[in-house]
């Protein structure tokens, strides 16, 4: 009861907080036309003066923003949804409460309702439904780092699914999961990197008891009988669950889910939609080219200092295999010594990096100024030109050396299918620190799962990541 009136209190607080701030919008609109409006402007004028001819108007609109916001699920905080995606359904609100108040503004023939209040409003709503949705996760995040609602999880299967969950809920302390362990039929303590086996399967009532636990995780698809005992054990305990989708790696993130009759459907597709692939060649372009002409001066400025630096040319050209494998010239500013490539040999023994890939910490090859110029990715810059002239995207998968992507496994070669990219999953998720396994897995998912928003997204994380220059060498 307590955890159930907690959820109607935080419901109710966060609707109070938008009829506040909406209002406010509508009110702050309203001043900036203030001089031509038929009414004397204040707070309570704008929603209770009888001699107000918009007053339902604005009403009507804070209605339906309330009504829309409740159906996009904004009216909770669910640790598992990104911010981007909050402010997504932000939008998505803003734009159709304005387009159904405009609608009630032409059937009931309201006359000379400006244009500019209607504007100024959408503007400020969106703005501060964004702003304050931001905040408040930053809140949420700051306590539940300070142990505020966390959760005891385990998780059935200590397989790699399983092993992946974990080191994902690990990377997202704001999620106040604490994964206890795992329940596992076939795999033993000493068959774990981290993590420890808690018991059998059949053991999970007994350890969700002992252990205090609150959610389960399930990773592996027995027979029925096993995962509907689960399912029954777990609602008799009041314990959570989470399946893991059989094939989640193919499953791209947009997949369908409905009903045939009682009975649901989850509807996996990979068919990748050529309309959606025009889009991004259109939103690499326009940005690269952008970005091209407003970072000139800062290109030469570093181009510059490269000469100062060591003798050389500016850039390093290494052939890279692009989509559908072909061949193209990857730009970077040159942060090594003129015969890198000569020396390679002799340091093959020191690689720290496993799989095909090459990368030392302390690579002696490496100049004075290209030490700052790796740390900071600013070698990078010169592929926005690689990006204009459609060798590569903003987002995807980074391009390989020939010789390395050769040595690839077959299924690998996957991630050719689309553009490699400046940056992608592997670059915010600790760019050099990952293993070449990992790499290529977060490749593979980021092909499946590709839209516009996860690329906005990435490019957004890419920012700080780079800024901090951690895991660059």
């Amino acid at each position: 009861m307590i955890k159930i009136a907690r959820h109607v209190l935080i419901k109710y607080t966060y609707i109070l907080i938008d009829i506040m701030f909406v209002s406010l919008c509508i009110y702050i609109s309203c001043l900036f036309r203030a001089s031509t409006l038929p009414f004397e402007v204040t707070y309570l004028n704008c929603f209770f003066d009888p001699t107000n001819p918009f007053r339902f108007v604005f009403l009507f609109w804070i209605l339906v923003a309330i009504i829309i916001n409740n159906s996009n699920d904004l009216y909770q905080t669910r640790r598992e949804i990104v911010e981007t995606v909050e402010v997504w359904r932000v939008i998505k609100t803003v734009f159709f409460s304005s387009l159904m108040t405009i609608v009630a503004i032409y059937v009931v023939k309201i006359e000379d309702f400006p244009r500019s209040v209607l504007f100024l409003t959408a503007f400020f709503m969106a703005s501060s439904f964004s702003l304050w949705r931001i905040c408040k996760r930053f809140f949420v995040d700051f306590l539940v780092s300070q142990g505020y609602n966390n959760f005891n999880a385990i998780i059935i299967g200590a397989g790699k699914v399983g092993q992946t969950l974990r080191k994902e809920i690990e990377a997202k302390p704001s999620l106040g999961i604490n994964v206890v362990g795992f329940l596992d039929d076939f795999k033993a303590d000493e068959d774990l990197k981290d993590g420890r086996i808690l018991g059998c399967i059949s053991d999970f009532v007994k350890i969700a008891q002992t252990e205090f636990i609150d959610k389960v995780f399930i990773t592996i698809h027995h027979d029925s009988n096993v995962f509907m005992n689960i399912l029954q054990q777990a609602k008799a305990k009041g314990v959570a669950v989470r399946v893991v989708p059989q094939g989640f790696e193919l499953m791209p993130g947009e997949f369908n889910k409905y009903n045939i009759g009682f009975v649901p459907i989850l509807e996996y597709c990979n068919v990748v939609n050529k309309r959606k692939q025009v889009g991004k060649r259109f939103f690499d372009f326009v940005v690269a080219t952008f970005l091209l002409i407003i970072l000139s001066p800062c290109l030469l400025f570093v181009a510059l200092l490269i000469k100062l630096d060591s003798p050389g040319p500016i850039f390093y050209i290494s052939k890279r295999f692009g989509r559908s494998g072909r061949v193209f010239p990857m730009f970077k500013f040159r942060s090594m010594v003129m015969d890198a490539d000569t020396k390679i040999k002799g340091l093959m023994e020191k690689n720290e990096v496993d799989g095909p890939i090459f990368k030392i910490k302390k690579d002696p090859r490496v100049t004075s100024f290209g030490k700052f110029l790796r740390k900071f990715s600013f070698d990078e810059l010169p592929q926005i030109l690689n990006v204009v002239l459609g060798h590569m995207s903003l987002v995807g998968p980074r391009p390989l050396p020939i010789n390395q992507v050769q040595k690839e496994d077959y299924r690998q070669l996957r991630r050719l299918e689309i553009r490699p990219g400046i940056t992608g999953l592997w670059q915010i998720r600790g760019r050099s620190d990952l293993s070449f396994a990992r790499l290529v897995r977060w490749d593979m998912w980021y092909i499946n799962n590709w839209s516009f928003w996860l690329d906005l997204n990435i490019l957004l994380q890419t920012i700080p990541t780079v800024m901090k220059g951690k895991g660059a060498y």
